[in-house]
């Protein structure tokens, strides 16, 4: 019998520096509200959105994930060559093939590491720290670049009453290593395939190139009243087992982060946690819009840019979305951002 050598991983896992990438177009509602029939109000009333970052034509996947990565990399006073592995989650990378991070790892100096696209849509990024966490606490990786980025604008329908002021583009990563102490807590994650229909793409590509007419073309569609109804209350669910097997209550959480899908979910999910008067709830969405993967990483970068939460703040981070998917997580706030 074989005997195999003991993993050289460590529980002692944590966040040690976040980078960001905003796209240069701001969209206001104002943009969007002619081809919708409604006005500005009526998009903020029901989302809490005001504008949102669409990529230029210079601007992708690619390039936001490489400024974001570049930008945590700093942050965490390391460089490409520090890290053992990349993990980029996005369902918007517009090329099958190839995968958008090997080229994105080459570029941060990361050259030659493991390195993969995962595809979860809004719940991508906890999916990615979860994996990220085990890879280094089984001894595969000491330090993994983890990035959430999406472009959106290019599956939309800008008539589509339903979901056209909703998304946004953006870029959001974290470099996740070793720690002093345990910063990083179990992730609760999981999928309702039975409800996938609720977020889905109009058509698959073949369909499209094979049909007769080609006056339309594949487009995210979305149930929003029915999301709305899964998430509020599904994801409390998740939040509160997450908190559990954290071994953590409510009480001693400083800060929540939930994925940036639409403002009134988040203040629900707040207010059914029953999270102390002045913890502070991620609003990145007002001005950002639903970035999908990219969401949760965007929020906190802004939280502490702001300082309205601090370098070792415990936070409870809650992804949800397409699949449908969700994944829960609690963590220690890295360092304020200075890149």
């Amino acid at each position: 019998m074989v005997t195999f050598a003991t993993p050289t991983g460590t529980n002692n896992i944590g966040i040690l520096g976040i980078g960001a990438c905003r796209p240069q177009r701001l969209v206001t509602n104002e943009e969007i509200c002619g081809a919708l029939g409604v006005d500005s109000d009526w998009i903020y009333t029901r989302t809490g959105i005001r504008a949102r970052r669409f990529c230029g034509r210079d601007e992708n996947i690619t390039t936001m994930s490489i400024a974001a990565g570049r930008a945590a990399l700093a942050n965490s006073g390391l460089t490409g060559a520090d890290i053992d592995a990349l993990i980029l989650a996005t369902s918007t990378h517009s090329r099958c093939i190839p995968s958008a991070a090997p080229p994105v790892a080459t570029a941060v100096g990361a050259n030659g590491v493991p390195a993969m696209d995962l595809s979860v849509g809004c719940a991508g990024f906890g999916y990615a720290m979860s994996v990220a966490q085990d890879m280094i606490r089984a001894g595969s990786a000491t330090r993994v670049l983890v990035i959430g980025a999406e472009e959106i604008s290019m599956s939309l329908d800008m008539t589509d009453k339903g979901n056209a002021f909703i998304f946004g583009d953006g870029a959001g990563a974290v470099v996740v290593g070793p720690t002093p102490t345990r910063q990083m807590g179990p992730v609760i994650w999981g999928s309702e395939g039975s409800q996938s229909e609720l977020i889905h793409q109009s058509m698959d590509w073949k369909d499209y190139l094979l049909g007769a007419s080609h006056t339309d073309r594949p487009y995210m569609r979305m149930n929003g009243t029915a999301v709305f109804r899964w998430a509020a209350f599904e994801m409390s669910k998740v939040a509160n087992r997450t908190l559990e097997v954290t071994g953590i209550t409510a009480d001693d959480l400083d800060v929540f982060v939930p994925h940036q899908a639409n403002a009134r979910i988040s203040e629900l999910l707040a207010r059914n946690l029953k999270l102390r008067e002045n913890v502070p709830v991620a609003d990145d969405i007002e001005f950002t819009g639903n970035t999908a993967a990219a969401s949760i990483p965007l929020a906190m970068y802004e939280l502490l840019k702001s300082g309205r939460a601090k370098p070792g703040d415990t936070a409870l981070l809650l992804g949800y979305g397409a699949g449908l998917s969700y994944s829960g997580q609690v963590v220690t706030m890295p360092p304020a951002p200075r890149f």
